[in-house]
């Protein structure tokens, strides 16, 4: 305030001093009352435009237009007065006045920011980086990065693919090429990290901008989210490493948002392998439409501990959350819950799902996956459930393993009881689930932390991936959708190749593939080369929600899965698994 206080004088007595040969002894009266009206309307639009408020360190374009609103209005309330009180404004005086005011108000402010960008350096080595990116993101990054002296991070210039860009500069940052000329930037610039900050990239777009990244020694990060920058989740600085899920080349479905709380809203409902990674997260999505009581059922009581507290702390008293442990083969259990909660809808998620061990023990697969499924499916019939959703596999198309044909005879089981029942039976299906506790990502990782080497069965190993929230919203979706008897499917996009994962994660991890080493363990019992997500005659040609088809009906012999479900304590172990595949 002292400071503006003898520019505000300064400016108006030069104003005067170099216009005095137009005026006489008699202008000292205007001259006082014009430097103390200017000198008071400067200070009160100073605090309006919280002048006083702001780090000029940072200062920028905002605070510009800020500082010339403040010496116009003060130089417009000084004109008034002197048109008040002397029937004349002195342009000419007001004018240059003005120009000193703007220029020394503004200089004593920026400097301090050229001082401290030009000439107080930062003790921290400076890493070069290369941005993704020369949209609105990029730009924002690029200009925090080099404003913040506590940043390791100095950008060296942009990547764009918009033709118009190239060669441009922004901040002093240079459009270099686009992506198919990262590899030759990277080396020639020596950048240590490559920043993605294109908020809006589709899956595929961050693949291929991966794939070129992939092939320099430089780190790869993906800037975050703006809604959660403005939100204030994160700073605009700090990146995420990319992650598997971001490659998987398809973009996440788009819930029905409306219909799925129709459907869920103040209901009771009933999430069966609930601290499983599917059933949790179905939980957690379950959560958000406020049921009016949701059961948790489990067999593992550490499990439904952790899912149960953890919905607790978060929803509080917002709606009823009721942990119950249970066997789903225990049928009488299942039918006094049945009786009990009256659920409106239930997932069912339990199940034994991982491939290989089951081949080892198929009777507990059967046992698990058929007469569990068969006890859950009869209960919500006998106490009328509206919607049932059975979490199935694509392990279910043309089954080579114990896994898969057991899930298969779930569908059939819940596919015959929709013929005559009130309540609504359906089925989801898809592929493998990134991060569920038997998925191959939580192996290779630590196959990784341990040196190495990643075992994979075969080169040509491949499988169809998703992320444990996309697999949850598409069986939440599903009810939504259900009509009864229906197998829904997620359009999964491209297979991917088990090895390519692998190479993948090792380079994410910050590692080269010569380091950590691939070994081919080959194909274990059960498994396929390749996963289906519907058989030949199950196939609708058009999907009924973006991204998600629906199988249709088959009709089957279900006389001979009643003589399996009846007898199967009495099946050779061999001879049942065999039976069940045919």
């Amino acid at each position: 305030m002292g400071m503006d206080s003898l520019i505000v004088l300064f400016s108006i007595f030069i104003g005067y001093y170099v216009l005095i040969p137009y005026f006489n002894i008699n202008s000292l009266e205007m001259i006082i009352i014009s430097s103390l009206t200017l000198l008071i309307s400067h200070h009160v639009f100073a605090f309006i435009y919280r002048l006083y408020h702001k780090a000029w360190e940072y200062a920028s374009v905002g605070e510009l237009v800020m500082i010339v609103k403040v010496v116009t209005f003060s130089l417009g309330t000084t004109a008034l007065i002197q048109l008040l009180v002397n029937g004349n404004v002195y342009v000419r005086v007001l004018f240059i006045t003005w120009l000193l005011h703007m220029c020394l108000i503004g200089g004593s402010r920026f400097s301090w920011r050229i001082v401290r960008d030009r000439f107080i350096k930062s003790n921290i080595t400076k890493k070069n980086a290369l941005i993704i990116g020369a949209g609105s993101a990029g730009t924002m990054l690029v200009r925090q990065l080099l404003k913040s002296n506590d940043s390791e991070l100095q950008p060296v210039g942009f990547i764009d693919d918009d033709p118009t860009k190239q060669k441009l500069q922004i901040y002093g940052v240079t459009v270099l090429g686009k992506t198919e000329d990262i590899p030759e930037i990277v080396s020639d610039k020596e950048i240590d990290h490559i920043i993605i900050a294109i908020p809006s990239l589709s899956k595929n777009e961050i693949q291929k901008i991966y794939q070129e990244c992939s092939k320099t020694k430089a780190k790869t990060k993906i800037m975050p989210m703006i809604e959660d920058i403005v939100t204030g989740k994160v700073s605009v600085n700090q990146f995420r490493d990319v992650q598997v899920e971001d490659l998987l080349g398809r973009d996440p479905v788009e819930l029905d948002i409306q219909s799925i709380s129709k459907k869920l809203s103040g209901k009771t409902v009933l999430v069966t392998g609930a601290g499983g990674s599917i059933g949790s997260e179905i939980c957690r999505q379950v959560s958000k439409f406020k049921p009016q009581k949701l059961l948790l059922l489990g067999h593992g009581e550490n499990s439904i501990y952790t899912i149960d507290m953890e919905l607790k702390n978060q929803y509080k008293d917002e709606f009823e959350i009721i942990p119950l442990i249970a066997d789903i083969q225990d049928r009488h259990r299942i039918f006094n819950v049945m009786d009990q909660y009256r659920p409106d809808v239930v997932y069912h998620a339990a199940a034994h799902k991982h491939v290989p061990l089951m081949e080892y023990n198929p009777k507990e697969a059967v046992k698990n996956n058929v007469i569990g499924t068969k006890n859950v499916a009869e209960a919500a019939d006998t106490f009328s459930v509206s919607t049932f959703v059975l979490v199935s596999s694509d392990k279910a198309v043309n089954p080579t393993n114990v896994m898969g044909s057991t899930k298969r005879i779930a569908e059939m089981v819940i596919q015959d009881l929709d013929k005559h029942s009130q309540t609504r039976f359906v089925a989801v299906r898809f592929g493998n689930v990134l991060g569920s506790r038997g998925s191959v990502i939580p192996l290779f990782k630590r196959q990784i932390q341990a040196g190495g080497p990643i075992t994979v069965t075969h080169p040509d190993m491949t499988r169809y991936f998703m992320t444990i929230p996309e697999a949850s919203r598409l069986v939440m979706q599903a009810g939504a959708l259900a009509r009864g008897g229906e197998i829904f499917v997620l359009d999964m996009g491209e297979p991917v190749k088990i090895v390519d994962l692998a190479k993948n994660l090792i380079k994410l991890s910050g590692y080269t593939e010569e380091e950590i080493g691939i070994k081919y363990a080959g194909i274990r019992p059960g498994e396929k080369m390749y996963e289906e997500l519907l058989g030949k005659d199950e196939v609708h040609d058009e999907a009924v929600f973006p991204k998600i088809f629906v199988g249709k009906s088959v009709e089957i012999d279900f006389s001979r899965v009643t003589n399996l479900i009846n007898n199967h304590e009495t099946y050779d172990i061999c001879q049942g698994h065999r039976w069940i595949i045919c």
